[in-house]
């Protein structure tokens, strides 16, 4: 097996049954066919034990904050693998349910041919409980395979406070796994048995829905415009942005009004790109490889990676910033709930609850960009429109929130209504970790003591507009 064993996790007490048809891989959180350790997991053992693999991505209807918008970026993806599983003569079954539970039973039915399955291991989200109820179905054993990031989740035995302590054990702790990167593509294994048909029974009871249009979503959240899912145009976006905007990326980033950002969250997020993937191609431009990594552990942000300036900021939000809310999700223990700020942060927005608010908005109104502040409302138009939001902008929205809301409890629960229904990396443990920030974790406290925010940090439109351009993007958002 060449997937390494820190990795992987074995989530029952199940044998393995070897006399059984087929190997299963049960795709839930690394949706690509490329650089994916659950994927080349299931592969090993298919060819180990001389069974055909077969591999079954799901997308459920009943989700929170279910919509066109998200449901379309996921079958984009699935057309992406159903190409590409049938070019190598992998049983693939791309199932999108119909309805509210129909498609309860379907993993069991497969697991019972199945003499393994091999699962994704993420904390994102839902899929916790979903492997976790899965697995004590299950009448065989079931593995939990770890791609979220450079640094394995089961490298850290705890949650870290800041970015800075993060930082220090990644550079302590990554130069170990920097050799053991996935295969750039398990499907293209010479001794893989192909082909496994399911039984036939398996389809005709669990069809698979075919009508966007006719699903109980969401129907007001849109698809982006122009903006396609999926494997393929992930790739593309990684290539265009390493070939164009990463050499400007630490000039542009910041910037609303040069589009210096990557692009690659959403994709991230869905799992049809890989962090490893990214780095390389980062690294294939910088002509970098593992031995150019500094000897010691400073907690620096720059310098550590041995690439030029641009390529290691961009490489400390895309791994540090990143495999921070991972860590949470992961060892943080309810990372989305309040309560599990810093007690410093919790303690001055207490204090300060009560203070008198310039302005206070509800839901609605942050939500169709109804406030007194045109910078705000553009950010929160580019979210509506875009599914994103420009990085700066973002934390300025969240700010902002905060100072207009009756409380921190309710700016917090606007924030995660608003980031979750609308962007495309939203429900991550990134955009959580990004969403807790603007109320203390990961920071300082910060001098002078303020209304409303005590001494979190504060941040406001009028300085924000000064310090950069935003001409262009009001007019494009207004």
């Amino acid at each position: 097996m060449s997937v390494p064993t820190i990795r992987v996790t074995a989530r029952n007490g199940s044998p393995v049954h070897p006399e059984r048809r087929y190997v299963l891989y049960w795709m839930i959180g690394s949706r690509r066919t490329r650089f994916n350790f659950g994927l080349e997991r299931a592969v090993d053992a298919a060819a180990l034990l001389g069974k055909p693999l077969v591999v079954l991505e799901g997308l459920r209807i009943a989700y929170p904050w279910a919509s066109d918008r998200l449901h379309r970026f996921v079958l984009d993806g699935m057309a992406d693998n159903a190409r590409r599983f049938a070019a190598a003569r992998i049983s693939y079954i791309p199932y999108v349910e119909p309805a509210h539970a129909a498609g309860r039973g379907l993993l069991e039915a497969l697991g019972r041919d199945a003499c393994l399955v091999v699962t994704d291991d993420s904390p994102a989200f839902l899929l916790p409980r979903l492997v976790e109820a899965a697995s004590r179905a299950l009448d065989v054993r079931t593995e939990a395979v770890d791609g979220n990031g450079l640094l394995p989740i089961q490298d850290a035995d705890r949650a870290f406070p800041t970015a800075y302590a993060f930082r220090r054990h990644l550079q302590r702790s990554l130069p170990a796994h920097l050799a053991a990167f996935p295969e750039p593509d398990p499907l293209a294994r010479k001794d893989l048995p192909r082909g496994a048909p399911v039984r036939p029974e398996i389809a005709a009871r669990w069809p698979s829905a075919s009508a966007l249009e006719e699903l109980p979503l969401d129907h007001r959240v849109a698809p982006v415009p122009d903006l396609r899912g999926g494997e393929e145009a992930g790739r593309a976006r990684l290539t265009a942005f390493v070939s164009e905007r990463l050499a400007r990326y630490g000039e542009d980033r910041n910037e609303p009004d040069a589009d210096g950002a990557s692009g690659l969250s959403p994709y991230l997020h869905f799992g049809h790109v890989s962090i490893h993937e990214v780095v390389l191609a980062v690294a294939a431009r910088e002509g970098w490889t593992p031995g150019s990594v500094a000897k010691t552990a400073g907690g620096s942000r720059t310098g550590w990676w041995g690439m030029g300036a641009a390529a290691e900021s961009f490489l400390d939000q895309a791994v540090t910033w990143r495999e921070l809310g991972f860590n949470a999700a992961a060892r943080g223990g309810g990372d989305d709930r309040f309560e599990s700020l810093p007690d410093w942060a919790r303690r001055t927005l207490a204090e300060h609850a009560s203070d008198p608010r310039p302005h206070v908005y509800e839901l609605d109104a942050f939500d169709e960009a109804r406030t007194h502040d045109p910078l705000w409302n553009a950010a929160q138009t580019q979210l509506v429109r875009d599914g994103t939001i420009h990085n700066y902008l973002r934390m300025l929205w969240g700010k902002k929130i905060l100072e207009w809301s009756p409380s921190p409890e309710d700016a917090l629960h606007t924030m995660i209504e608003l980031n979750n229904r609308y962007a495309l990396d939203g429900r991550d443990p990134n955009s959580t970790s990004g969403i807790f920030w603007v109320l203390g974790r990961y920071d300082r406290p910060w001098g002078p003591e303020r209304p409303i925010f005590g001494v979190v940090r504060y941040m406001s439109s009028e300085n924000t507009a000064r310090k950069m351009s935003v001409k262009a993007y009001l007019r494009r958002f207004q």
